[in-house]
């Protein structure tokens, strides 16, 4: 491949939705629930315009012998370019092979159109529908759908990367959509957008544990019980997963909203993967073995090709790209997971009677060797960054970058309960120890003695010297960096610095859509308190939210990067209600890089 680049929807009424395709102003209060009817009818086909006739759709196509179709999972674009897009869709169908017409119109009526063409697909790619639309302007919003014969697919809408000159851009940050966790509200309010440039998957876009598995304790109760039954391993199951995935409402919502850049995590093959296998993989064809994990990851790779709206090329493995917003900014997206990182670290095997063996542990840490892009993959982010001219350079990649280093009796604590403290006893005694040290007992000077450690050593904490590669190229370069993280279910925001304490540049991470968060390990510790002493203890650590679902919004302009979090109030009920959380940003420049409020 080539490296360059719901619940509360309001009705909107016959009249707001023939104005809106007019782009006639509404009046107060009809724009938003014309917006968010038109989006709901985008994803389910339920305006007039999926009643409109499709264009240059004639001939053989309209023939007796045409095969029946259904579009059960929607459409979806995504890898926008300046010139061109990708389209998905996907048919339901008995026939062994069917051709496939799609339309790119100007307006949503389908009265101008920008480009069509024609498609096959079968069996082989599990009916999925894929094409690369090109002929296209920059920065243009586009409509666009499939048909069949006379049957014809919900209409999407979609927006190519604008040229040179932009003055804003506008991303929704998502990751970790669980199925049987929850509904997927978060994707149907950022769906109710109107303003966004793209969409924005860092990974964990399905999970792949059985019925009864990781957050599947109310989901026969929310009728969200996985499908199929058993943990994925082949290629048929993990197709299956994908598909029930696909047939959310919220989902589809989303996809035919806006485009959408992916990448994977670990969880769309199976968790804590690294490039030669998986935490959630047992190797071999004997008693508990779950055969070959080369194989397993293979089938994986290819359902999230079928299945996703990126666009692929022979090698399925690599999916580093960039896309570029003109001269505002630079999106690279990266591969931290299954292309080249090697194992992560255990504390298990540097635990010893007495604690931890530190030396052993630091060493293995700091070993130069160990990788996490690997140094194919980095020495094209390099030659990325340095070739752009773009105000800002973010990276959208899978984990934390943020040095996040606890005290090591609140790690010990939350990996083996009540062998260390909580965060809000050992938050006490630290800060008893700057107001009244004197009156600290022997154990409460060793317990404050203990050193601080990474949290996750399935993150870039694990992998230090791979981070000082990252920072270091970003710092010789003079970008302003800006790095959007997923994975760990919950929000946070975070100075970046390098070892030697120099700001390079700072990191946005986005709470799950679905999967529960620290609420639901440290079930002792009350959110509010935690989030305080975390930011308290972590010195680079600004900003963070450990218990509520949502997404990120990030927009660029040339003055700032500005990061907004939206939360809504539970995944476990059919209504929510979305709320606004915290605000911040970074300005450009070398004397800059470091989180401001807003």
């Amino acid at each position: 491949m080539t490296h360059d680049a719901a619940a509360n929807d309001l009705p909107a009424g016959p009249d707001a939705e023939r104005a809106l395709l007019r782009g006639n102003p509404l009046p107060e209060g009809a724009a938003d629930a014309s917006r968010r009817g038109f989006v709901r009818g985008l994803a389910l086909g339920g305006l007039a315009l999926g009643a409109l006739g499709l264009a240059g759709c004639g001939g053989s196509d309209d023939d007796d012998d045409t095969p029946a179709v259904q579009y059960l999972h929607g459409v979806a674009s995504g890898d926008p370019l300046a010139d061109r897009i990708i389209l998905w869709t996907r048919l339901s169908t008995t026939a062994a092979a069917v051709t496939v017409r799609w339309e790119v119109a100007r307006d949503a009526a389908f009265t101008a159109l920008a480009a069509s063409g024609r498609t096959t697909t079968d069996a082989s790619r599990d009916w999925t529908v894929k094409v690369d639309a090109t002929g296209l302007q920059p920065g243009t919003r586009y409509w666009y759908r499939f048909a069949v014969g006379t049957q014809r697919s919900p209409v999407g809408r979609t927006r190519t990367l604008p040229g040179a000159a932009v003055a804003q851009v506008k991303l929704a940050v998502f990751s970790c959509s669980n199925y049987p966790a929850g509904y997927f509200h978060v994707y149907a309010e950022a769906a109710q957008r109107d303003d966004l440039d793209a969409t924005l998957h860092l990974g964990d876009y399905l999970y792949e544990y059985p019925r009864g598995g990781y957050a599947s304790g109310q989901a026969a109760a929310l009728g969200r019980e996985v499908l199929p039954a058993t943990e994925l391993s082949t290629l048929a199951d993990y197709r299956s997963r994908y598909a029930q995935y696909r047939s959310d409402a919220d989902l589809q919502a989303l996809h035919a909203a806006a485009p959408m850049i992916a990448v994977w995590d670990d969880h769309e093959i199976a968790n804590d993967t690294w490039k030669g296998g998986a935490e959630n993989h047992t190797e071999g064809s004997g008693t508990g073995g779950e055969g070959s994990f080369a194989e397993r990851r293979a089938a994986a790779v290819q359902a999230w090709h079928e299945w996703l709206p990126v666009r692929s090329g022979a090698d399925l493995l690599s999916i580093y790209r960039s896309f570029s917003f003109g001269n505002l900014l630079a999106l690279h997206m990266l591969d931290t997971r299954v292309l080249a990182r090697d194992r992560q670290l255990d504390y298990a095997d540097y635990t010893t009677a007495t604690g931890l063996d530190a030396a052993g542990f630091t060493a293995a840490l700091s070993d130069p060797g160990r990788q996490l892009l690997g140094s194919t993959q980095t020495a094209w982010l390099t030659a990325q960054m340095s070739a752009s001219t773009a105000t800002w350079q973010v990276l959208g990649q899978q984990v934390l970058m943020g040095r996040m280093n606890i005290p090591a009796p609140i790690l010990f604590e939350a990996l083996n309960p009540g062998s260390g403290v909580s965060v809000g006893t050992y938050s006490a005694l630290y800060a008893r120890s700057l107001t009244d040290p004197g009156s600290l007992t022997a154990a409460e000077q060793a317990l404050l003695a203990q050193p601080a450690i990474p949290y996750n050593l399935d993150a870039w904490d694990g992998y230090p010297v791979a981070r000082e590669t990252v920072l270091g190229t970003a710092r010789a370069l003079d970008k302003n960096l800006v790095v959007l993280a997923g994975d760990t279910h919950n929000a946070w925001a975070s100075d970046l610095r390098d070892a030697a304490g120099r700001s390079v540049g700072v990191e946005f991470a986005t709470p799950s859509v679905s999967s529960p968060g620290f609420e639901a390990i440290l079930t002792g510790e009350e959110p509010a308190t935690l989030a305080a002493g975390l930011t308290q203890l972590i010195e680079p650590l600004v900003y963070c939210d450990t218990s509520r679902r949502g997404y990120l919004l990030i927009t660029a302009s040339a003055t700032e990067c500005r990061a907004d979090w939206v939360f809504v109030d539970s995944v476990l009920r059919r209504t929510y209600a979305a709320v606004s959380g915290q605000s911040l940003r970074v300005l450009p420049g070398a004397a800059n890089r470091r989180i401001v409020p807003v």
